[in-house]
């Protein structure tokens, strides 16, 4: 199988648009995990992602006929532009559904690129059924983002480059993973070449497709309501059956990594590259970081795929925020501290001379203050020792730094108790973003249900996050509850959550 797809990535008409991109050393990122890494620079192609390769590998190739009745294409966005510029290179007209949650500068993108384009849907699959009944109805070319052999012929040029850039052998290839077409086609080149190489695929939470199969020994499809969309590029509920047949057997390993150090990975490429990554542009990055520090591999080579830079504007400011989470660089703590004259100040003494990044506080009662502190710390351990040390200082501290709930909403709202919430149950929801989701949400409530606290928050994330206070009397709140997994969205209860009782309650 592995020789068949080596003689299709070989012979791949890719450079009439693509270019070979650069293998970059990241100095920064090397210095701090004491090894030789690499960056491979795909955000650098016209389209600013690596799909640009497999796209008009797949188009160039269609007859005459084909290309007169035009072609379509199913893509969350980097996929779209590769179908967009390939089809306007080559004069066929081609169709792009894209799903609701797509950001802004790939619609733009692909516009601009003389594409038509639909919106269907919330996630890549619901834009892919759309795509299918479109093409048996025009009878336009179905252009596949990953499950196709010549789309994953075209990306696996990008082992083949990596090979030859490369001094000698590197230890390991990280590789983002959506579909699975670009770690089908690297790993099918890479492995029959060089099969000492491991090749690692790096997932996202609530998106690994790849690794579920993997465990399953199968195919499965991720709930869609439960994916994690903040990587959009690589959010796909189901692998492709021709990458997975090629990852269960040539795949070494895959790597699921938070949001948190997804940002943390767009950070560290901007600080080597001054380039600023999509959320699964950096998926590589953030899988080895996570690899290193596990096994501790000091001094060996290891190259990781940038694979896109199409991101949002807006959406900088949650990566910024989230950042210092996923290098563990922050702590978020709930203090209580006496109500009198100099106890600021002594807090402060406290922490030394860390730097504080969040100040809020909130009068308790006559004896008691809360007080939301964020801190700047070097590592986990320096945080586990910051705690330790207000602990014996006599405070009651509440480590927050991984509560959800306390980094989306507690931190932007602190307050206070409202005496008139009597019976308070609090919620936590999640939607899909975009325009008029909110209003949405807002309509399934109707007049049934008394709402005592709200706040929402539009952070250029892929999730909408709203907090929630219902006044519900005990036996209301199973029928709150009913009507909650009624209404569909995905929800958690918080009414127990520590943030809320010290600082809302």
């Amino acid at each position: 199988m592995l020789e068949a797809y080596v003689k299709k990535i070989l012979s791949s008409d890719v450079y009439d648009v693509a270019i070979e991109t650069p293998l970059e050393t990241a100095s920064f990122l090397s210095a701090r995990l004491d090894a030789n890494i690499l960056f491979k620079r795909e955000d650098l192609q016209p389209i600013h992602s690596f799909k640009i390769r497999g796209a008009y590998n797949r188009i160039v190739k269609l007859s005459l006929q084909e290309r007169e009745r035009g072609v379509l294409a199913a893509s969350s966005g980097n996929h779209a532009q590769g179908v967009a510029l390939a089809a306007s290179q080559l004069g066929i007209h081609a169709t792009i559904v894209m799903g609701l949650n797509t950001p802004a500068i790939k619609v733009d993108a692909v516009q601009r690129l003389g594409a038509e384009v639909v919106l269907r849907g919330d996630t890549y699959d619901d834009a892919a059924q759309h795509a299918l009944k479109l093409a048996h109805e025009d009878g336009a070319t179905l252009v596949p983002p990953y499950d196709d052999p010549a789309v994953i012929a075209g990306q696996g040029t990008v082992g083949v480059e990596i090979l030859n850039q490369h001094e000698g052998d590197p230890d390991a290839i990280f590789v983002p993973v959506g579909g699975g077409g670009l770690i089908a086609g690297i790993a099918a080149y890479v492995k029959y070449l060089k099969p000492r190489v491991k090749i690692i695929g790096v997932e996202a939470s609530g998106s690994d497709c790849l690794n579920q199969a993997l465990i399953a020994g199968r195919r499965v499809r991720l709930r869609t309501e439960g994916m994690d969309l903040f990587a959009d590029g690589a959010s796909v509920a189901q692998v492709g059956n021709r990458p997975f047949q090629i990852a269960r057997h040539h795949v070494d390993q895959v790597i699921v990594v938070t949001t948190d150090e997804i940002c943390a990975a767009i950070r560290d490429i901007f600080d080597d590259t001054r380039a600023i990554a999509e959320p699964a542009g950096a998926l590589a990055v953030a899988g080895l970081k996570r690899y290193v520090e596990e096994t501790r591999g000091s001094r060996r080579s290891y190259v990781a795929v940038v694979s896109g830079s199409n991101v949002n504007f807006d959406r900088l400011r949650h990566i910024s925020e989230r950042a210092e989470f996923g290098e563990r660089r922050e702590a978020l703590l709930g203090v209580s501290i006496p109500e009198k004259p100099g106890s600021f100040g002594r807090l402060c003494q406290a922490l030394g001379k860390r730097a504080i990044t969040e100040f809020n506080y909130r009068l308790n009662d006559q004896r008691t203050a809360q007080v939301f502190l964020g801190v700047q710390v070097h590592d986990l351990e320096e945080r586990k020792h910051v705690v330790d040390v207000l602990h014996k200082r006599g405070y009651v501290v509440d480590d927050m730094t991984d509560n959800e709930m306390a980094k989306l909403h507690i931190r932007h709202m602190v307050g206070g108790p409202a005496s008139s919430a009597v019976g308070e149950v609090l919620y936590r929801f999640e939607f899909p973003e975009r325009p008029g989701a909110l209003r949405t949400f807002l309509s399934e409530f109707g007049v049934d249900w008394n709402i005592s606290l709200f706040h929402y928050r539009n952070h250029g994330a892929a999730w909408g996050r709203v907090l929630v206070g219902f006044t519900a009397e005990d036996q209301d709140r199973r029928a709150l509850r009913k009507y909650l997994d009624r209404i569909g969205y995905r929800y958690w209860e918080e009414s127990t959550n520590s943030a809320y009782r010290m600082f809302l309650v």
